[in-house]
């Protein structure tokens, strides 16, 4: 049988079974039905019309709320609008009068409120709220309006005056970026010096606060034969920023070292890398300034604050033309003058309280015997200053000027093949100790103008620098320092003890105290701690060599500089006047800067 049949069949059947039986097919889908009627409204007890209208409200008190709503003081319609929309007749009908209603009386623009937060200020913000804007041509009113989190954004958490400020209007935050941006981004010198000419008094201090103090090379000052100036030392540190009282305590306190093992921290570099090698490389006497320079010839000055947010900034820089640069040093003591020379027959004196640069060429009557001015020294008392004479017969010599005029005053001869190596001043600048390339050494007396002693350095092969420190420990007659340390180029460094010394007592060989030989190259640097307590030896012909010495035990320390040390080949170094920061320059012209806790 086919399945169209079965089909067939099977819809006769049911037509057939509905026709005889109709009213039990419709009982029996109204009976399972029952109950689902749509058309029905039930009705809604109390507890469910309360429920209803506490959440949706009702249709009576609507407009009576609408009209008790002040809709006109919060600024959202116009009075007009409010009255046609909610305002009622006498038999309590609602009007219809919008189409009386301007169309600009129905929409507004909501802009926020126009109220300003009372929001913490600044301290020198308060001051200069009115000055720093007196000369804009136009203020953004929305900037009152703004509100700007500086909690909520971590890169905007440095705009703060202090921890828990968070909130501040749009003014404050833009003065805030302006600020930050003239700290990182400094005014060029041209600018500088264009609006002290057009100012009325043509006075500089009005315009100390636009020196620049960043590492920009538009802060440099270039110097030439023509224009011989700089800013005074008084308004670069007038600079914001310049000292902060958050500075490393240059001047710190009395303590004892231990032997063999040192606690030394490497902090922030100084400065970025400087286009070529650093010779020369001092501590400011009284400040915490350090100045370096090179064969670059550019001395640049910076503020020694290992802290962040702008760690050791540098103040200034000054460019000598065509002048490679080889001894820079600050007038000791007072700090009042830098004296700065290269290989030429003349060098610069720069006064820091005028911001005058005096050039002085040659030696009346020693031009000669004074072909370079390139290599020397001031005395620790400020008055002279000792230049290594350039002719080598007869031995060597060194011309002492008078630092007040820059005259000749006396000169130190010592008999010794090869010329001077190298000489330091005493102690109290009172006289010095000159030695020779071969290790004969004089004592010179400047209060007699004559020698007084005459010593040679033990096992000397080519010495090369002298160095004295441990002052106030030693003979009175020779300048009062206890230790003297003759480097050669074997890499031997002699520590002797001048403490039973004296004028017209110097042994002529004497034994040293320690010869340390950890150093296999030619020895370039030698520095003592102000304290006396540390020495510090190096070699610029090998990487990391450098060396550190405890002088009251004479032993090397063996737990600094490690193979990881970052030293490269040192050129120059120093150690500052608290004795507690170490400062080492290299070829790469990066200056490592380490702090010396005990």
């Amino acid at each position: 049988m086919s399945r169209v049949t079965k089909d067939t069949e099977w819809s006769e059947a049911a037509t057939s079974t509905q026709q005889e039986h109709p009213a039990l097919m419709d009982d029996d889908l109204s009976d399972a039905f029952s109950g689902f009627e749509s058309d029905h409204e039930q009705n809604k007890d109390s507890i469910e019309l309360e429920l209803e209208k506490a959440v949706f409200g009702d249709k009576v008190g609507f407009h009576d709320r609408l009209e008790n709503h002040r809709t006109v003081e919060d600024g959202l319609v116009s009075s007009a609008a409010h009255r046609a929309i909610v305002g009622k007749n006498v038999e309590g009908e609602t009007r219809d009068n919008l189409r009386d209603i301007a169309d600009a009386d129905l929409f507004i623009l909501d802009s926020g409120p126009s109220v300003k937060l009372p929001l913490p200020a600044r301290p020198d913000e308060d001051a200069n709220s009115d000055t720093d804007e007196s000369g804009a041509v136009w203020h953004d009113s929305d900037d009152d309006r703004i509100v700007v989190s500086l909690q909520a954004n971590p890169r905007l958490r440095k705009l703060r005056a202090y921890e828990d400020e968070d909130l501040v209007n749009g003014r404050q935050y833009t003065k805030r970026l302006r600020r930050q941006f003239e700290q990182l981004s400094p005014v060029p010198l041209w600018v500088v010096q264009a609006r002290a000419k057009k100012s009325p008094d043509n006075n500089p201090s009005q315009n100390t606060k636009l020196l620049p103090d960043s590492d920009s090379s538009e802060g440099e000052m270039l110097v030439d034969s023509d224009e011989l100036s700089a800013p005074p030392l008084a308004r670069i540190l007038q600079q914001p920023g310049a000292l902060l009282s958050s500075g490393t305590d240059i001047s710190g306190g009395k303590r004892k070292l231990r032997p063999e093992v040192i606690d030394i921290q490497r902090t922030k570099d100084i400065g970025a890398a400087q286009p070529s090698a650093i010779t020369s490389l001092e501590f400011h006497p009284s400040h915490p300034l350090i100045i370096s320079s090179g064969p670059a010839s550019t001395i640049s000055m910076h503020h020694v604050s290992p802290h962040p947010p702008n760690p050791n900034p540098l103040l200034t820089s000054l460019h000598i033309r065509s002048t490679p640069l080889s001894t820079t040093v600050f007038q000791p003591l007072t700090g009042s003058r830098i004296l700065f020379a290269g290989r030429r027959r003349y060098f610069h004196s720069w006064d820091l309280s005028t911001g005058r640069i005096d050039k002085v060429s040659g030696l009346y009557g020693h031009q000669s015997e004074q072909k370079t001015m390139e290599r020397f020294k001031m005395s620790p008392c400020g008055r002279w200053m000792g230049l290594v004479g350039s002719r080598r017969s007869g031995g060597g010599l060194i011309n002492v000027l008078d630092v007040r005029t820059f005259q000749w005053i006396v000169e130190v001869r010592v008999e010794s093949h090869g010329g001077v190596a190298d000489f330091d001043w005493w102690g109290d600048g009172e006289g010095m100790t000159v030695i020779g390339r071969g290790g004969e050494a004089v004592e010179w007396d400047g209060r007699q103008r004559r020698i007084v002693g005459r010593w040679v350095d033990e096992g000397a092969i080519g010495t090369t620098v002298i160095a004295m420190g441990g002052r106030g420990s030693g003979a009175r007659d020779l300048g009062g320092d206890r230790w003297v340390a003759v480097g050669s180029s074997s890499g031997v460094v002699n520590v002797y003890d001048r403490k039973t010394w004296g004028s017209g007592k110097v042994p002529p060989r004497p034994k040293p105290r320690r010869a340390l030989d950890q150093l296999t190259t030619a020895i370039s640097h030698l520095a003592f701690s102000p304290d006396g307590q540390l020495m510090a030896m190096a070699s610029r012909l090998k990487r990391d060599a450098l060396r550190l010495v405890h002088l009251p035990s004479r032993t090397v320390y063996r737990n600094w500089p490690t193979s990881s040390t970052p030293l490269g080949k040192i050129t120059a170094l120093a150690i500052s006047p608290g004795s507690d920061l170490l400062a080492v320059a290299n070829e790469q012209g990066k200056i490592r800067l380490w702090e010396i806790r005990g």
